[in-house]
Order: structure tokens, then sequence, then C-alpha cells
């Protein structure tokens, strides 16, 4: 700031002024105002009140891909009046009627209410199973990439926007099944898997499966089991992907086998009724399953 002064001879150098209400920086020997304001660091409370206010913003909601219109809405009054209350003139009395005939033509259009249905569906299914934001945000991003493709036509809204969340589900490493997304959304599971299996061809899209282990603490805490047989479960899945067991099994089942041979291991009581309803896992499935791992990997599991 001193080099943009134009200092006099018997000027201290260090004679300098700022005031924050203008942004000005002055000499206080000469009176010497730099070209170049300052930034003005404080908060931004300028003619807010309430909630703006307090969060010391005036930038207004954030952009988000899960709303229509990404939170960059268009709002158009109806009164032909301009700030100061004045009518409109002829000319410009035309150009708003047609605006607004535009703007509400817009609305109407038939990608929007796709957007509309699919995207109050997905606060729900986010709501119903604790999605996390950024997951809830790349599976709208996902669905406006489906749309852009325009492989929507004849297809079920929920049913697309189900299969997306679980696409995304399976890309973040978000632990849910699809029987979890397929009650939060009200469809079919069998109708779910077809199209998950058809987004995912294309959109070119392959996530890795889930880990068995990750399924584990919610049975465990569903049935109420001790924390010393949930620690044996997790051993044991550990040495059966070590022994490649679990390779292309459903990983919900392989985590209910683990829990109930972990229960037979440690004398706990658990019946495989509870498992099969806390896992939606058949009973004969975890019965089977449960003899596999037993005897693939026998005497490794307590040692």
């Amino acid at each position: 700031m001193l080099t943009e002064l134009t200092h006099q001879k018997n000027c201290k150098k260090n004679a300098v002024i700022t005031d924050y209400h203008t942004g000005e920086v002055a000499c206080s020997s000469c009176g010497a105002v730099s070209s170049q304001q300052i930034v003005d660091t404080g908060s931004e409370t300028f003619g807010l009140t309430g909630e703006d206010y307090q969060n010391n913003s005036r930038v207004g909601r954030k952009i988000s891909l899960k709303m229509v219109d990404m939170g960059l809405s268009t709002i158009i009054e109806s009164q032909d009046k301009d700030v100061t209350g004045k009518a409109l003139s002829n000319e410009n009395r035309r150009m708003f009627y047609r605006l607004r005939m535009w703007d509400r033509n817009s609305r109407s259009a038939v990608s929007i209410k796709s957007f509309q249905k699919a995207f109050t569906l997905l606060d729900g299914i986010s709501a119903k199973l604790a999605l996390p934001e950024s997951v809830v945000e790349h599976t709208a991003y996902l669905f406006r990439k489906v749309a852009a493709k325009k492989i929507l036509t004849g297809r079920s809204t929920a049913t697309m926007i189900c299969a997306t969340t679980y696409i995304t589900c399976r890309l973040s490493n978000t632990p849910r099944t699809l029987q979890d997304i397929a009650e939060a959304g009200n469809i079919k599971k069998k109708n779910l898997q077809r199209t998950y299996r058809f987004l995912a061809k294309e959109l070119e899209i392959y996530p890795e499966a889930y880990n068995p282990t990750e399924f584990v603490t919610r049975i465990a805490k569903a049935i109420y089991m001790s924390e010393k047989t949930e620690r044996l479960a997790f051993r044991i899945l550990k040495v059966a992907t070590e022994k490649n067991i679990s390779t292309s099994k459903n990983p919900m089942t392989m985590a209910a086998a683990a829990i109930h041979l972990a229960s037979v291991l440690n004398g706990e009581k658990v019946s495989q009724l509870r498992i099969s309803e806390a896992s939606h896992i058949s009973a004969v499935t975890i019965r089977d399953r449960t003899k596999e791992i037993k005897s693939k990997i026998g005497g490794e599991i307590v040692g």
C-alpha cells in the first residue's frame, strides 16, 4: 500500500490510516490516498434478518442437484409494477407476460415433472435409510445423467431413482441392500434388480461387491447379540475371506452365517429365525452357508 501513496519527502513511511467504512488507505501526514481499496473481511449481514442474519451470509441457499432447478429458481410476480410501485409501460407489460408464460411452460415440461417426482421420492428414501448428503447428491447426478440419455421413457420413475440410489450406495461403499432400497421405495425387489443391471450396463458402471463385515454390526444390534460373539463373527469372516469362501456370495448371507456360527460356538442361544428376520435371508440359506464355512475353515475359527 505504501508504494502506491504519493508521499511527500518529509512524510513518515508508517504513518498510514485505514478507513474501514470507505475502504480507503491514506497518509496521515500529507493526506495522499491509495488508489487501491482494502478488502472488507467482516461478516456480511447487511440488510438481513432472522436465520440469514444469524448465519452471517447473504448468498442465499446452496446449489443442489436434488432440486429440480438446482436451487436457481426464478420468481416473476404477477403484478405489472416496478420496484417503486409504478405501473409498467405497455411494452414492458407485454414482455413480462411472455416471460411468465415461458416460465410456466418450462415448469410443466415432461422432464421437469419426472425430476419433481424422482427427487421427492429420493428425499423420502434418504430419510428412511439415513443416507448421507453426498450419496443423495450423487444419486441426483446419476439420475440427471440417465435422463440425458433419454432412457426414462416407458420406465417407472420410482424404480429408476431406486436403482440409481443403489448404484450410488455401491460406489460410495454405503452398506444398503437391494431389499432395504426396495422397501424404502415401495417397489418389488425383482424389478429393482432388473433395472439396476440395465442401468449399470447403460452407464458402464460396475461397482465392487460389499464386504460382508459391513453388515455384521447391523445384524448383531438387531438381535441384541453380545460383543464377544460379534467379534468372533468378524474373525470368522476374515478367515473366510482369506480362504476365498465369500467370493461371489451374497455379503448379507455371509454375515448372517458368520453370526449364526459365532453364536453356536459361544453357546449363545440365538435362533436362525431371528437372524433370518434381521438379515432378510432365509433360514435354509443361512444354515447351508454356515455348514460350508464350518467345513472349509474348521479349527481356524477359534485359533
